[in-house]
């Protein structure tokens, strides 16, 4: 079964800067996309999901999208987005188009 959840996911874009990773991922069954983001410095590490129009910009600015999302992403602690893919960590929803108070 892990073998079939691995193979559901494309990496469609990745990055590494400073010890920040950032990978876009495509969940091939349930076409959805996702911005996984670890910092080796730190331990952080997040998920984001990511709206086709919107996917190169959450990838691009992930900080940005996580912080307006009002995501305590410094708090998370995973040492990589395979660790966090083995434990099926909940993806925040992308909510930056729904009205505010």
């Amino acid at each position: 079964m892990a073998n079939a959840t691995q193979q559901s996911y494309r990496e469609l874009a990745h990055r590494v800067n400073n010890g920040v990773e950032v990978v876009l991922f495509w969940h091939e069954i349930k076409d959805e996309l996702t911005v996984a983001v670890s910092d080796e410095r730190t331990g952080a590490y997040f998920e984001l999901a990511a709206e086709p129009h919107q996917a190169l910009d959450v990838f691009k600015h992930p900080y940005a999208h996580a912080a307006f999302r009002g995501l305590p992403y410094d708090e998370e602690s995973l040492p990589s987005w395979a660790e966090a893919a083995e434990t099926q960590r909940q993806v925040i929803p992308d909510r930056s188009e729904e009205p505010t108070r």
